[in-house]
């Protein structure tokens, strides 16, 4: 059955129906609120509050064709307020884990990535983890393609900048 009947019979009800969306979106959710959170079980918490949120509103969704755009907005909120959640933590690193390169490299790009603007986080994990095309993530955004293909680019060129400072 094809996405936008899906999402019509979801919208009235249908239980098999969001399940079916459901099992078309879980990875691409999971895979961008793992890089945006960095932690896998977050990331499933996320993914589950969004799909809950989802599922309980999915009937106020006015255009079937949104689908996509509306439930990825719900998981980028969900991962800013776990993300704010973050920032209120006190807790030190482990000296062990403090001095493996690879852990500290993989901080410093987490932290570069956190210091992109939220329009860039969701557009390079969508492309990077969801695989997705500039084609496919300007119609989940409701923006114009060559928009996302340059901010794209200019979110790249600014996290290798960061890296590299």
């Amino acid at each position: 059955m094809e996405e936008l009947e899906l999402v019509k019979k979801a919208g009235m009800g249908d239980v098999d129906a969001f399940t079916e969306l459901y099992r078309g979106i879980y990875k691409d959710l999971y895979r961008t609120a793992f890089y945006m959170l960095g932690n896998p079980h977050d990331a499933e918490d996320v993914v589950s509050e969004t799909v809950m949120d989802a599922f309980a509103s999915i009937g106020q969704l006015r255009e079937a064709g949104a689908f996509r755009a509306w439930i990825f907005r719900i998981l980028a909120v969900k991962c800013s307020r776990k993300r704010r959640e973050y920032l209120k933590r006190t807790e030190e690193l482990p000296e062990d884990l403090a001095e493996k390169n690879s852990f500290v490299e993989d901080v410093m790009v987490r932290q570069a990535f956190a210091k992109l603007p939220k329009e860039d986080r969701m557009i390079l994990s969508l492309h990077v983890f969801g695989g997705y095309k500039s084609s496919e993530i300007a119609a989940m955004l409701s923006r114009n393609e060559n928009t996302v293909r340059s901010k794209k680019s200019r979110a790249l060129t600014k996290l290798a900048a960061m890296l590299k400072a």
